[in-house]
């Protein structure tokens, strides 16, 4: 797999487009910890792409998101300052900033996003790329084979759900995520990994208007052919020793590929 590092090395001015998903960022901690200096790196990276038009960052950018007034406060303005900073510069220099809902940071909303001048989308969200139509998404609606979350998803994400939760004062908020990440970690562990996969049929319908369906979720980067459509899924930011790695996508030349991201912690 091609180092994004080389490309952006090589052929900055080739890439047009960026796509990742999963950093699953903590917000206590956001721009210290590994998986956040790792970010930081890679938006400097990006600040060098001097035809890079779009940067999706299709869902679970943090950990847990528990609303746009959580990053008001004191504490996290100063932590989120260094990234909400170099998204600035990246959206001044003409990138548009487009961020989905993941399933961990669904109450994020459009009034963090206007920090750095970024925009909200949802899914199924639809590019087209040298002719071809290519739908974006998170990817936990296509595990429909996980009934119970499936069931979950529904009822956590529904409007007036979010309505109430946001109503919440913050420290109730923080102890119903975390009794979330523990009821998920349990349930998780429990399951099969087929099960917390994709589920064919509901890919094959994802595609029935599109050529390309990228997604991540799944932490199970690769590139899926089928029939003459493909799937394409994004990779989780890892923490290995002393690196993060993630697979992510990039166009070039109105071609889609996923690269490798790599990051040494120790520097």
């Amino acid at each position: 797999m091609q180092s994004f590092v080389d490309l952006v090395t090589d052929k900055p001015s080739a890439i047009a487009q960026v796509l990742i998903s999963d950093l699953h960022l903590s917000m206590n901690e956001p721009a210290t910890n590994p998986l956040g200096q790792a970010f930081l790196d890679f938006l400097d990276k990006l600040a060098l792409l001097p035809n890079l038009k779009q940067f999706f960052i299709l869902g679970d950018w943090f950990e847990a998101w528990l609303g746009d007034d959580v990053a008001d406060t004191d504490t996290l303005t100063d932590a989120l300052q260094p990234i909400i900073a170099k998204l600035k510069t990246l959206s001044s220099k003409n990138c548009q900033i487009f961020v989905m809902h993941g399933n961990r940071d669904f109450l994020l909303g459009q009034q963090f996003c206007d920090k750095f001048g970024g925009q909200l989308i949802f899914e199924p969200f639809y590019l087209t790329l040298n002719g071809k139509k290519i739908r974006l998404e998170h990817g936990d609606a296509l595990c429909t084979d996980d009934k119970s979350y499936q069931r979950f998803r529904k009822i956590i994400q529904h409007p007036i759900t979010k309505k109430i939760l946001l109503a919440l004062p913050i420290k109730k908020r923080q102890q119903i995520a975390q009794d979330l990440r523990q009821k998920s970690k349990t349930d998780n562990a429990k399951k099969s990994l087929q099960i917390m996969d994709v589920n064919e049929q509901a890919v094959k319908q994802a595609l029935q208007k599109a050529d390309i369906l990228i997604h991540g979720h799944t932490h199970r980067p690769a590139v899926h052919q089928i029939g003459d459509k493909q799937r394409l899924v994004l990779g989780d930011w890892r923490l290995n020793d002393n690196s993060v790695n993630a697979v992510i996508g990039v166009t070039m030349s109105g071609q889609l590929n996923l690269v490798e991201f790599f990051y040494s912690v120790n520097r």
